[in-house]
C-alpha cells in the first residue's frame, strides 16, 4: 500500500480519543455508599480488557483449540483524597457492610442486591461531555474487594494523597449511545467518515 498521509488524516479526523477525558460514576446505594463525589475525585482508571478462555482437545498428537468461556478481571480506580475523606469513608462503610472489622459479620439487610452496584466509565469528545460521550462502559454487580493503604511521610511536600480501590464484578457491557444510561449525559450526533453516532 502506498504511503498517503492524507488517508491517515481522514481516518483520524477527530484527532484520536484522549485518555484524560473521562468520568467514573457510581450511583448512591442507600446507606451503604454515597457516590455523589466520586466523579470529582476518581482521577485514573482503565477501559476493561476482554479475555476468552481456550479449550485444548488433543487429537492424534495435535492440539485442537476451541473457544471457551469469558472471564472478567478485577477493575481498579485511583481516587484523590480530600481532607474530609469524603469518598474513602464511603468505601470503608461499603466494605464494613459486607464484612465488619470487629465482629466478622455482615450488616443485617446487606444481601447481594444491597451491596452490589453498577459503575460506569464515560469517555468524552474534546468538545466536552455536554456535546458528546464517545463510549460508555458499565460494570454490573460490582463491589469493592481491596481498599489500598495511604502512605504518610513527613518528607512528602506539595502532593495530595491518593489511593486505589479494586472491584470484583460479574460482567461489563459497552453501552449503546442511543439508549438511556439512567444517569449521566447522553451523546449527541457525531458524524464520521463511515456513519454517525447519535443520541
Amino acid at each position: 500500500m502506498a504511503f498517503n498521509i492524507q488517508n491517515f488524516r481522514e481516518a483520524m479526523q477527530y484527532d484520536g480519543q484522549r485518555p484524560n477525558l473521562f468520568r467514573v460514576t457510581m450511583p448512591t446505594k442507600g446507606a451503604i455508599f454515597n457516590g455523589t463525589d466520586l466523579s470529582l475525585f476518581a482521577k485514573a482508571t482503565s477501559i476493561p480488557g476482554a479475555t476468552l478462555g481456550t479449550i485444548i482437545v488433543p487429537y492424534f498428537g495435535r492440539e485442537v483449540k476451541m473457544a471457551g468461556n469469558r472471564t472478567f478481571p478485577e477493575w481498579t480506580i485511583t481516587v484523590i483524597n480530600d481532607e474530609t475523606f469524603a469518598v474513602r469513608s464511603q468505601f470503608e462503610n461499603w466494605m464494613d457492610h459486607i464484612n465488619s472489622h470487629a465482629s466478622n459479620t455482615r450488616k443485617a439487610g446487606s444481601g447481594q442486591g444491597a451491596y452490589t452496584n453498577t459503575a460506569k466509565v464515560e469517555q468524552f469528545s474534546k468538545s466536552g461531555p455536554s456535546t458528546a460521550i464517545t463510549a460508555v462502559y458499565s460494570f454490573h454487580n460490582i463491589f469493592p474487594t481491596d481498599l489500598s493503604e495511604i502512605t504518610l511521610d513527613w518528607g512528602d511536600n506539595d502532593v495530595v494523597e491518593e489511593y486505589t480501590v479494586t472491584f470484583a464484578y460479574d460482567y461489563w457491557i459497552r453501552g449503546s449511545l442511543n439508549q438511556s444510561s439512567g444517569y449521566g449525559k447522553q451523546a449527541t450526533a457525531i458524524t464520521t467518515k463511515t456513519g454517525s453516532i447519535s443520541s
